[in-house]
């Protein structure tokens, strides 16, 4: 995961270069000792007004961030009357951005437990989905081959890394963006495969060695992102797009209702390509016993491209769809959720596709409902938590090699 700065707004204004400040008011009276707290980029700090009711907070970099004021310091009576009490805040061409909240008079409402379980509940949904494309491919790669991929993270942030280049850059229009992206990332699956893998394995190089040479792709690629894209943290179109969609309890932006749609078909999709297709009981075959495929006249270094490629399209639309759940596309995204991907990959049972998909779901919904009672930066703790104490009880995972689809 990547790590988490925590500052004091009052200690951060003049220590960094650039700055978000704020005025609070109302009626034209300041308000003192309201708390306002800013999270993004990898980067956290919280402040309180002063006397003339200002605040201000200085940042590492030029990003996005969430500004949220803490209604709960308000006077009684004093809501935040337009708008929300958290913001998403960015830079223009200078140095200092300004976050203003508007006050008046009312109520405040309490979102109940329940309310808050059901909607953290989707989140954790469409999370555990898009966390499944991710870890069906590399779970189809290490079927068919036995590595543990840890270069797969940076095939994650290639896909939206590919849409940011030719969606935001080049301008082009978001589906033919999101169509590229996922032929490059075929592309880069299909070339990682012939140039290094399939040399080494024609080598016959030991598993533990191919690890560490996917650890070493792993930081040469995401430092060769970091490079050609800087660090800081960009948009992809309508990833901002308000969640007015409401169900009840639970509110929706149009992008989680296709996040989640996506996910779903493409699902079926690569569950209907293992089942029912050649190719797809070929890979089986070839994740249960490659010497005996072999022998049955499968190829199996086809098969183990064809698995290559798949795996990369499906990682790469993942990062796409992490892109928009975080929302935001940077350098090191991929590795952010690495250690979760393994965890699904792992607890659902080594080397099996539907075992990825079951462990993604437990994941992501385990993740999001922590929120509800720790706090935001353990909630991926709290996932390998759960992972160690299922793989006390089933070493093999939740399906394990009962079921092994690839």
């Amino acid at each position: 995961m990547a790590d988490t700065v925590r500052a004091e707004g009052s200690d951060t204004a003049e220590e960094y270069e650039f700055t978000l400040r704020g005025n609070v008011q109302f009626d034209g009276e300041p308000l003192e000792g309201v708390a306002i707290t800013l999270e993004g980029n990898g980067f956290e700090a919280e402040t309180e007004t002063d006397a003339d009711g200002r605040w201000s907070i200085g940042v590492p970099e030029k990003a996005t961030y969430t500004v949220t004021l803490d209604e709960d310091t308000l006077p009684d009576g004093v809501v935040v009357s337009e708008g929300s009490a958290t913001r998403d805040a960015e830079f223009g061409l200078t140095k200092n951005a300004s976050v203003n909240f508007f006050l008046g008079e009312g109520v405040r409402t309490t979102v109940s437990f329940f309310d808050q379980f059901v909607q953290r509940a989707i989140n954790g949904l469409n999370f555990g989905l898009l966390l499944a494309l991710a870890a069906i491919g590399l779970s189809l790669i290490f079927g068919t081959t036995g590595l543990s991929n840890f270069a797969h993270a940076e095939m994650v942030t290639f896909g939206a890394l590919m849409v940011l280049t030719f969606g935001v850059n080049f301008a082009w229009p978001l589906w033919a963006a999101i169509g590229i992206a996922l032929l490059l990332s075929a592309a880069l699956g299909w070339g990682l495969d012939a140039v290094i893998w399939k040399p080494l394995r024609k080598r016959g190089v030991g598993l533990v060695q191919l690890m560490i040479v996917s650890i070493g792709l792993s930081l040469a690629m995401r430092y060769t992102y970091q490079f050609f894209y800087g660090g800081s943290t960009s948009q992809l179109p309508g990833a901002t797009l308000p969640a007015d969609i409401r169900f009840g309890a639970v509110a929706l932006s149009w992008i989680d209702i296709a996040s989640m749609g996506v996910s779903v078909v493409v699902l079926m999709a690569v569950g209907y390509f293992l089942l029912r297709t050649r190719i797809g009981k070929a890979t089986r075959a070839v994740s249960d016993n490659p010497s005996l495929a072999a022998a049955s006249g499968i190829d199996v270094d086809r098969v183990i491209r064809i698995v290559w490629v798949l795996g990369a399209v499906l990682a790469g639309l993942a990062g796409i769809l992490w892109a928009y759940f975080r929302p935001g596309v940077s350098w090191d995204m991929g590795f952010q959720i690495l250690l979760l991907i393994f965890a699904a990959v792992t607890l659902g049972g080594l080397g099996t596709a539907f075992g990825a998909l079951v462990g993604s779901i437990i994941v992501g919904l385990f993740v999001e409902l922590s929120t509800l009672w720790l706090p935001s930066d353990m909630k991926y703790v709290g996932a390998l938590v759960i992972l160690i104490l299922v793989l006390l009880f089933r070493p093999q995972g939740i399906l394990g090699r009962r079921e092994r689809i690839g």
